[in-house]
């Protein structure tokens, strides 16, 4: 992308984009809200590998200023039904934290978000965590968000010269139905996006994952399509 001196002048943001829909949402927000987006996809060998493929679509038809994909091999860790040779949990969401959980996973990866956006001299990090219709995550609750944000302004050397570093979260407090109405109101197409946790092996979201139920009740309710063919359609 070859950017114009308008666009050189918006500030900067790094957004983390898994090429889920939250991730999506999130990345064409920051764009709206007159940033310039640095999105960052971590392949993290993770099991559904067709969310990298949404991340770099997603990044083409957004025409972010620059997309980063890191590989970062979690699978060394294991630990979760994302890196390890665990079963994915297919009856329905529980009150535990679901073993789909990757350790720390977001605090990881906001670190290196950070990394990235200060060495190129930003000052604000975007991330689609959720605290309403979710798994269960520690990781994407607000305190974590408010947590990290001032670690990151002790972290930095932008934070001890008395700099403000800000982690933007705007889908924190939304439903998935109002996530979704979101990305129709953004004139997003939702289908590039994935989120399915074990995909079929003909390519089709499985339908029965965590993720998938709550992607679909989220647009069912929302009265929107979808745009992700599941198991079964």
């Amino acid at each position: 992308m070859v950017e114009s001196s308008t666009e050189i002048e918006k500030p900067l943001a790094v957004v983390l984009l898994s090429g889920g829909l939250d991730s999506m949402v999130c990345a064409a927000l920051a764009q709206e809200q007159g940033f310039r987006v640095a999105a960052l996809t971590i392949d993290y060998n993770q099991r559904h590998r067709i969310e990298l493929d949404a991340a770099r679509s997603i990044a083409e038809r957004l025409d972010v200023t620059r997309h980063v994909v890191l590989p970062l091999d979690l699978r060394q860790f294991g630990g979760s039904a994302l890196t390890d040779d665990v079963a994915v949990p297919k009856d329905g969401l529980g009150d535990d934290i679901p073993v789909t959980y990757v350790p720390a996973r977001n605090l990881v990866f906001l670190s290196i978000a950070l990394a990235w956006a200060e060495a190129a001299g930003s000052k604000d990090l975007f991330i689609g965590v959720n605290a309403l219709d979710y798994s269960g995550y520690p990781d994407c609750r607000p305190e974590f968000v408010e947590g990290f944000q001032s670690l990151a302004r002790i972290a930095t050397k932008f934070g001890s010269e008395g700099g403000t570093v800000t982690v933007h979260a705007p889908l924190q407090h939304l439903k998935k139905s109002e996530i979704a109405r979101e990305a129709a109101r953004l004139g997003l197409d939702t289908g590039q996006s994935w989120s399915c946790y074990d995909p079929l092996p003909d390519g089709r979201a499985c339908g029965v994952c965590d993720s998938c139920r709550l992607r679909r009740a989220g647009f069912e309710e929302a009265g929107l399509n979808d745009g992700t063919r599941y198991g079964g359609q």
